[in-house]
């Protein structure tokens, strides 16, 4: 087993050359790695990463129609209450783990630091196959529904009419746009987090205001808090009739579920946070916590807004959120409160960019990632890892491209983002439950909560991994088919079937970087790592 050390809070490291490390330097050298990031986020900024990136008025507003047909009104207040609790367990349970390993690699990381020295390897290899496709899924959601939200707006007062084709366009130019950001902008990252944490909190708050005031009628309490509608049957019977309504309202907490996701991103922000072992942690709860907040009362106005169900549901524009925006403040409002929610989405799907570069790099750092010697360079300029800010997209991009030929593909990546992201959660916490004598706390804790919350936390995810594979419409067929499981189980054949054939033999978790410094060898510019590769010394190094 793997023990931490002691090094938190600001603690020093010396290094074999005489010099010596401060603070959360210190504390990621501990772990073995060199400063390479550009450290310049405080608790605030961590937070606001997250926040941005589970992003209520991205999410709910994306699944709205699924969430309507899929259980209704009821599944959609009262399951985001009981996801929102159940995804907190998680995320304390993660920032626990945070706090102990306070490093961009995030939870492959942990799973190699929880886990008994023989079996690190592996268990890092699976969780950073999963992690990654969980982030590149969840740009693909994110970014994608801001294409279609642009795209609807694009309709109002004129003749286009959206396609297939023209959702790909433009949701290429929004990646592109992302990419662009993250690539010449990165320093400007900080103060548009900023923005972003104030854009999602005053313009959801402003939105729901907004059409709750405008509204020429209410829905009743009964419809919002009572009403269950299952909408699932393609052909008019629904899964509430061929199985149970229970297996309606399990398939309609995907809404709640895949909006509160992507939390993780704080940890792979911790390596250009101040105050990492403690800022990553408070980043991750918080970011739940006031996202659970927000998102019901988003719900709420929504629901509570609804002129009339049915052409809510059949709205022309093809998304019942605008419709609703549509029939409550009229044409020109809606178009205000469109520009709100593409103007959250965009920086969302902006930040998710961030997050999932981040990974990616770490990952490619570790030798996780096919072409890793290409990958693992950080810009000496820009001080960020653009040529997977440039994978991120790419390969988002590509998981987009589905949607040319199936109707559900949309609903699909977001239960691949979900599942991925949530196994890649759920690996590390395990350990830390299996494991969980040998594990060294951080600055942040549990206490005597530690074990129960991560076992409830476990438990959770194995039961969403299972029912957000499942078929969501019936009957099943080639166009209503859950391709999830395809996604996934192209991963873990992949994963599983390259450690077997190659990667067992070689891959070893999470290098050592640190281990170039203390024999005196200077990595401090970024590029050096490569340097030495190619001059043969990085494996006497790393094997040393």
């Amino acid at each position: 087993m793997s023990q931490p050390s002691t090094l938190h809070g600001g603690a020093d490291a010396p290094l074999a050359n005489g010099t010596t490390m401060r603070g959360d330097e210190a504390e990621l050298a501990r772990m073995g790695y060199k400063q390479e990031l550009k450290r310049d986020l405080g608790l605030l900024q961590n937070f606001g990463v997250s926040f941005s990136i589970i992003s209520v008025i991205t999410g709910v507003p994306s699944l709205f129609l699924y969430g309507l047909v899929t259980g209704g009104p009821a599944v959609m207040v009262w399951g985001w209450i009981v996801v929102a609790f159940f995804t907190m367990t998680v995320g304390l349970a993660m920032a626990e783990i945070c706090s102990a390993h306070p490093t961009s690699g995030g939870p492959y990381f942990w799973a190699a630091m929880l886990s008994p020295v023989e079996n690190a390897p592996f268990m890092s290899w699976i969780t950073g196959w999963f992690n990654l496709l969980g982030q590149v899924a969840v740009t693909t959601g994110i970014s994608f529904a801001c294409a279609t939200f642009i795209q609807t707006v694009a309709t109002f007062q004129s003749n286009f009419v959206p396609t297939s084709r023209t959702n790909i366009g433009v949701y290429a130019a929004v990646l592109v746009g992302q990419g662009m950001i993250n690539t010449f902008g990165v320093h400007l990252l900080k103060y548009l987090n900023n923005i972003s944490i104030w854009w999602h909190a005053v313009g959801t708050t402003a939105l729901v205001i907004a059409i709750l005031a405008a509204a020429p009628t209410h829905q009743s309490g009964h419809f919002v808090f009572s009403t269950f509608i299952d909408g699932t049957g393609v052909d008019g019977v629904g899964w509430s009739e061929r199985a149970s309504p229970a297996y309606v309202a399990v398939i309609g907490i995907l809404m709640a579920q895949y909006t509160l996701t992507g939390f993780d991103a704080s940890a792979h922000m911790t390596e250009e946070t101040h105050n990492a072992a403690t800022s990553g942690s408070y980043g991750i709860i918080t970011a739940i916590g006031v996202s659970a907040i927000l998102g019901w009362f988003l719900i709420l106005g929504l629901l509570f807004s609804i002129q009339d169900y049915n052409t809510t549901v059949a709205s022309p524009t093809g998304e019942p959120v605008a419709q609703i925006f549509l029939d409550t403040v009229g044409t020109k409002g809606a178009i205000v409160l469109m520009v709100i929610v593409i103007g959250a989405m965009f920086m969302c799907g902006t930040f998710s960019v961030t997050s999932n570069s981040r990974m990616m790099y770490a990952f490619a750092r570790d030798g996780g990632l096919p072409g890793h010697k290409f990958f693992r360079v950080v810009s000496a300029k820009r001080k960020s890892p653009t040529r997977t800010v440039w994978l991120a997209c790419t390969l988002s991009f590509i998981l987009g491209l589905p949607s040319l030929g199936s109707s559900v593909a949309f609903a699909a990546a977001t239960s691949i983002a979900t599942i991925g992201l949530y196994v890649s959660y759920a690996i590390p916490i395990a350990l830390r439950v299996v494991y969980r004598h040998a594990f060294v706390r951080g600055p942040f804790h549990l206490g005597p909560f530690s074990y129960p919350v991560a076992l409830t936390a476990t438990t959770w995810i194995a039961f969403i991994s299972i029912a957000f594979i499942l078929p969501q419409e019936n009957p099943v067929n080639s166009q209503t088919l859950n391709y999830a499981i395809v996604a996934v189980g192209i991963v873990v054949s992949y994963s599983l079937g390259f450690w077997l054939i190659s990667a067992r033999k070689w891959f070893r978790g999470p290098v050592k970087q640190i281990a170039a410094e203390e024999m005196g060898v200077d990595v401090t510019e970024p590029g050096m790592l490569e340097k030495l590769e190619q001059e043969g010394k990085l494996e006497t190094i790393s094997s040393s």
